[in-house]
C-alpha cells in the first residue's frame, strides 16, 4: 500500500478544456462539485460507518470500513470489520491489475466466503466506475470511459479497464447532482462460488463540502429483482482525503 502511495505522480490541475468532450451533465456535475481548478484525483482514503445486511430476512449490523483508491493504475482496497452475534468479522476486497478478490472471516480464523474470478473481476469494475463517479469525479475525463446522452439529466457511461467492460446509466438531479448509478454488470454471490447477475444501483445525496470538493456524504446499495428489491447496505461517509502520499491503519 504505501509503495502505491509513494509511486503515485503529481496531479494535475482540471481545467475546462480538459471536459470539454464529456457530455453536459457530466460537465455541469464536475463543476458543481468543485472539481474544475482542483488537482485531478490520483487516489483517496475513506472511511465510512454504516449498515448491512447478509440476506434479506437478516436484520441490520453495523460496519465499519477503510478503502483505499487509485488511479494511475487503477486499484480498490476495502477492508470492513463488523461484529456477528458478538463475533468479529472482518472483510477485505481486493482489485489490482483488473483482478478482484474478496474474503470474509469470522473471529479472524474461520473463512466464510473466499471469492474471486471473472465474474468478481467484473463486479468490481463496476464498483471501480461507482467510486470514480461519487467520491473521485475529476476521475471521469479518463479515456477508458465513452458515454451516450440519454436525456437532460442522464447519461450511460461504458468504462473499458484492461479488457473488462461495463456500463452503467447515471440520474443527475437539476441542480446538477447525481443522484444515482444504475448497472447491469454486477453479480450478487452469497459463498464466493455462486453469481446471480443483477440489476444493482447506488442512490445517494447528502453533498457536504470537503476539501473545497462537494461530493455526498450518504448512500445506499440496493440489488433489484423482477419482483423486488433488496436494500443491502448504507454508508455515512465520515473521513476522505485526496492525493495522499502516506498510509493509515485500516480502522
Amino acid at each position: 500500500m504505501q509503495e502505491r502511495l509513494a509511486k503515485t505522480p503529481p496531479p494535475d490541475l482540471l481545467t475546462e478544456p480538459a471536459i470539454s468532450h464529456l457530455p453536459p451533465a457530466v460537465q455541469k456535475y464536475l463543476r458543481c462539485t468543485g472539481a474544475i481548478g482542483k488537482p485531478v484525483i490520483r487516489n483517496f482514503r475513506a472511511v465510512f460507518d454504516g449498515e448491512m445486511k447478509m440476506s434479506e430476512k437478516a436484520g441490520w449490523i453495523k460496519i465499519h470500513a477503510v478503502q483505499y483508491n487509485f488511479y494511475d493504475q487503477p486499484g480498490r482496497y476495502f477492508h470492513i470489520t463488523s461484529k456477528i452475534a458478538g463475533l468479529p468479522f472482518t472483510g477485505l476486497h481486493i482489485y489490482e491489475n483488473a483482478h478482484a478478490t474478496m474474503q470474509i472471516k469470522l473471529a479472524g480464523l474461520i473463512t466464510v466466503a473466499d471469492a474471486r474470478g471473472p465474474d468478481m473481476d467484473k463486479g468490481e469494475t463496476v464498483t471501480v466506475l461507482n467510486d470514480m463517479c461519487f467520491m473521485a469525479p475529476s476521475t471521469l475525463i479518463n479515456p477508458g470511459i465513452s458515454w451516450e446522452t440519454r436525456g437532460y439529466t442522464r447519461v450511460r457511461a461504458k468504462y473499458l479497464n484492461d479488457g473488462i467492460g461495463v456500463s452503467a446509466d447515471l440520474e443527475f438531479n437539476e441542480n446538477g447532482e447525481l443522484v444515482n448509478f444504475v448497472s447491469e454488470d454486477r453479480s450478487r454471490s452469497l459463498d464466493g462460488k455462486t453469481y446471480e447477475q443483477l440489476p444493482w444501483s447506488t442512490p445517494i445525496g447528502d453533498y457536504r463540502e470537503v476539501e473545497g470538493r462537494i461530493i455526498p456524504h450518504y448512500g445506499e446499495a440496493v440489488w433489484h429483482y423482477p419482483d423486488r428489491e433488496f436494500l443491502y447496505a448504507r454508508f455515512r461517509l465520515k473521513e476522505i482525503k485526496y492525493n495522499v502520499s502516506t498510509s493509515a491503519p485500516l480502522r
